[in-house]
């Protein structure tokens, strides 16, 4: 008789073994290692497919437990549904990029800040202007999606480090999006462990400041030591460029303005950004009509069929610089929904996998397993750390990695007699800020597809985002900043 998932995981029937539920994430991890052995940087595809392959390895797991297999799909349909959203945002981001080139936003961006900003001081600076950004509007994949293109456009002007540059993009839109009111994260991590919001950020600043403070210092003297090598005549060749492709003037900059106000204003980012791609369009159309015709390229089309096909073309396939200044062509040809679609790919491979683990009760035996020798603080601080991180990896999506760490803990963390306020910060720490450093997450898939830069190559740069963690560890070992409920 073959047991309902539902009742695998409720009503005190028993859980997959261990060794059952270690084999899929071990199988994961030695594929997508050997897949970047193989194919290096073009692994995205292939790890597509492992990604499957771990499902389908979870899935006869399951099978073997008498899961009947309806009951996985529909986990796997439940868990691809929760990344519709951000798939929309992908695709919208990507017409916006196009339209936004196409408009003279992200030239008139680039030129600007070459103008701005010094390369010896660059990585600090971007991460500070992401910072105050994201804390303004509480959500970094705004901050990416459109300050951080114009900054990756000028790191890679003045030669500089893009993963470094990256990096300090990251960096500073996640400080922003963990210590804003307005960031949905925040206010997740402080409803589900029943906290006030805003004693909730007032304790987090034992962990966020210092975090972020050591990053800005690591990358002043990251910028000091790798100041440009690119000559001011081909600086100013890149800028001369740019001025005779496009119209640059202050005016287009109003597309990128009116979406930091929109965010702001707390409008949901998904309109946001589809108001942000039109006015860029229209922006293409009143300021860069030739640049819209020239992209178009077909001469049997009236000048008004030709603007419409220019920009549809740059909102799908994205813009294609041909000026033949090689810089410029570099820096511009990017953006569309095209571009998204092996992004995309990879999420709802990578949500097909966290649905089988959930569906066949296999995440919940690993969560389960780490609960078992926590004895003193430090333990649970860095069992919840670690757990955030697994979840992040198995399930792909940051809101799940606090929610169900969140409501996991919650009892250990009374039984220690600490305040909840604690869990909240730790979920902050970690589940909130890794998932830009894992490849195939929501937030991981996003940053690459929008910076241009793989996970692996700016990870090691998003300095904030994995120092914070280890500081919430270090205060659960040595007692600091962390307090009792008897408090």
């Amino acid at each position: 008789m073959k047991r309902q998932a539902d009742q695998i995981f409720y009503d005190g029937t028993p859980l997959p073994s261990l060794i059952d539920a270690l084999i899929p994430p071990v199988f994961l991890v030695c594929m997508l290692l050997a897949t970047a052995h193989v194919f290096d940087a073009d692994a995205m595809g292939p790890n597509q497919v492992v990604l499957i392959l771990s499902a389908a390895v979870a899935s006869i797991i399951g099978k073997k437990n008498g899961i009947l297999w309806e009951d996985i799909e529909k986990a796997m349909v439940r868990q691809i549904a929760i990344s519709l959203q951000p798939v929309l945002i992908l695709l919208v981001v990507g017409a916006m990029i196009g339209s936004w080139i196409l408009g003279g936003t992200v030239p008139a961006i680039i030129y600007y800040g070459i103008d701005l900003l010094s390369p010896s001081y660059f990585y600090i600076s971007a991460s500070l202007v992401c910072a105050i950004l994201s804390f303004s509007i509480g959500s970094s994949w705004s901050v990416a999606g459109t300050l951080g293109i114009g900054l990756m456009g000028i790191a890679m002007a003045m030669g500089l480090s893009l993963p470094i540059s990256a990096g300090a993009v990251i960096s500073g839109a996640y400080f922003g999006d963990k210590l804003s009111p307005l960031s949905d994260t925040t206010n997740l991590a402080a409803a589900v462990t029943g906290n006030d919001l805003f004693e909730h950020i007032q304790h987090m600043l034992w962990t966020t400041v210092p975090g972020f403070l050591i990053a800005l210092c690591i990358f002043f003297f990251l910028g000091i030591e790798n100041s440009s090598t690119i000559a001011v005549e081909e600086i100013n060749n890149l800028q001369f460029a740019m001025a005779e492709t496009f119209a640059i003037h202050p005016l287009v900059l109003m597309p990128f303005l009116l979406m930091v106000l929109l965010a702001a204003k707390k409008i949901p980012v998904l309109p946001a950004l589809l108001c942000g791609t039109l006015v860029g369009a229209l922006f293409a159309v009143l300021f860069q009509w030739d640049v819209v015709i020239t992209l178009a390229n077909d001469q049997t089309l009236t000048d008004r069929a030709s603007i419409f096909k220019g920009l549809l073309h740059a909102m799908f396939f994205g813009y294609h610089s041909e000026t033949g200044n090689a810089s410029m062509d570099v820096l511009l040809s990017k953006g569309g929904m095209e571009s998204m679609l092996p992004t995309i790919a990879l999420m709802i491979a990578a949500m097909t996998f966290g649905g089988a683990m959930m569906g066949t009760g296999l995440l919940k035996r690993l969560l389960s397993a780490t609960l078992q020798r926590i004895k003193k603080t430090g333990d649970l601080v860095l069992t919840t750390v670690g757990t955030c991180i697994g979840t992040n990896i198995l399930v792909a999506d940051q809101f799940l990695s606090i929610i169900i760490p969140g409501q996991m803990f919650a009892d250990a963390y009374q039984d220690q007699k600490l305040k909840p306020v604690n869990l909240s910060r730790t979920l902050e720490d970690s589940a909130t800020l890794t998932s830009a450093l894992i490849p195939w997450n929501t937030c991981g898939a996003y940053m690459t597809a929008t910076l241009g830069v793989s996970t692996f190559l700016y990870a090691p740069f998003a300095f904030f985002n994995f120092i914070c963690p280890v500081i919430a560890v270090f205060y659960g070992y040595t007692n600091i900043a962390v307090p009792k409920i008897e408090d």
